[in-house]
């Protein structure tokens, strides 16, 4: 099987390790298991508890403790809808194997993660893609989604919050979304891994699987969660979808580790905190970049409403991969280039780490920024 590469992950897995400051991490700052510990209010004696637990596959499906922790997320749903699985990114590859085919009609809005347009051509699905524009705000046109999402189309893809542009589609265009599949039958898969992050209210949006009764929502513990190190991630959605995950996971992952299902649990059981701290990062962060966009005359955007990332439209007469490796050589700080994701004349940052890293690292680009301006 033949699969396009990876563009995104090649850039990370190239320049992560050799910047001094990533502004291109697309997770909110990450804890550590001490302060995972301290904000459950377990304190270490929860490492106690994990000295007679035996290192077998656990609960295959993953633990009741934890479905029932992710089926809380949600309005609608219980342990039964739920399949925990080796982060994210396998909850959605997961969704794809187990629900396209050959020349299956699939709508991807785009920009995305790449896994939904790449997996389903590697698929030999017949991949139709609805591009999301700058003056709509980033969001989809239900007219042009009715266009593309034909008579028996087997699924819509996209990512909520939107990842590159941390555009938000609210309720009732969810729900005209859930409409227009409906009508032809398809399923959609919503990619809520960026869910709790809102800039407003409560910082969780609507999900798709508590919205349509053919609607399956994937997230995982990296982003919002802070804990991408645990690797776990999870479909929520009709059992028939579970089931039919289920089938390809015994073939590629069985079970997530039972450490990271016990640390995942007590995450979640605790997830009023660690999503208050997540969502205090994000929002302060982000009105520092605002303010820091509003003073570059070199930079414009479209002001995210969720998310960890925004793209940076920067007015230089250079590609975005040269704008980023030069940024990286000169300066130290990594974006990731808007070519890794089709958006060519524009960068993605990531705003959600330590403030101090965002304030350095801004500084740096305002330097070299004006180099440029004056070059």
């Amino acid at each position: 099987m033949h699969i396009a590469p990876f563009d995104v992950e090649i850039w990370m897995n190239e320049w992560e390790t050799r910047c001094e400051l990533n502004l291109a991490e697309t997770c909110v700052e990450s804890l550590t298991l001490a302060e995972l510990l301290e904000l459950s209010g377990r304190g270490s004696a929860d490492l106690a508890d994990l000295l007679p637990l035996k290192m077998t596959y656990g609960a295959i499906e993953g633990s009741d403790r934890l479905r029932d922790a992710v089926a809380a997320l949600y309005d609608h749903q219980d342990r039964g809808n739920v399949l925990v699985t080796h982060g994210t990114i396998g909850a959605n590859a997961l969704v794809h194997q187990a629900l396209v085919g050959p020349g299956d009609r699939v709508v991807a809005v785009v920009p995305t993660y790449q896994q939904h347009y790449s997996i389903p051509q590697s698929l030999g699905a017949d991949v139709r893609l609805l591009h999301l524009r700058e003056e709509n705000g980033y969001l989809p046109d239900l007219d042009e989604l009715r266009a593309l999402v034909t008579s028996g189309t087997r699924l819509i893809a996209l990512t909520n919050p939107n990842n590159p542009t941390g555009a938000l589609i609210d309720r009732p265009l969810l729900e005209g979304i859930a409409a227009v599949a409906r009508d032809a039958g398809a399923w959609v898969l919503c990619d809520e891994v960026y869910r709790g992050t809102d800039q407003e209210g409560a910082g969780l949006t609507a999900s798709m699987a508590d919205i349509y009764e053919r609607g399956i929502s994937t997230g995982g513990m990296s982003k919002a969660f802070s804990l991408a190190g645990l690797r776990l991630g999870w479909i929520v959605g009709p059992r028939s979808v579970t089931e039919a995950a289920m089938i390809h996971r015994d073939y590629n992952t069985i079970s997530v580790g039972v450490l990271d299902d016990h640390f995942a649990a007590l995450a979640l059981e605790s997830r009023d905190r660690i999503l208050a701290r997540s969502q205090a990062i994000t929002r302060s962060n982000l009105a520092h970049l605002s303010t820091w966009v509003e003073q570059e005359p070199l930079i414009s955007w479209v002001r995210p409403r969720s998310g960890t990332t925004a793209l940076l439209r920067y007015d230089l007469p250079m590609s975005s991969r040269d704008f980023c490796i030069g940024l990286l050589r000169e300066t130290g700080v990594m974006f990731t280039p808007g070519s890794a994701l089709g958006m060519e004349g524009q960068v993605r940052i990531g705003y959600a780490n330590g403030p101090e890293v965002l304030r350095a690292g801004l500084a740096r680009v305002s330097e070299f920024l004006a180099r440029r301006a004056t070059a």
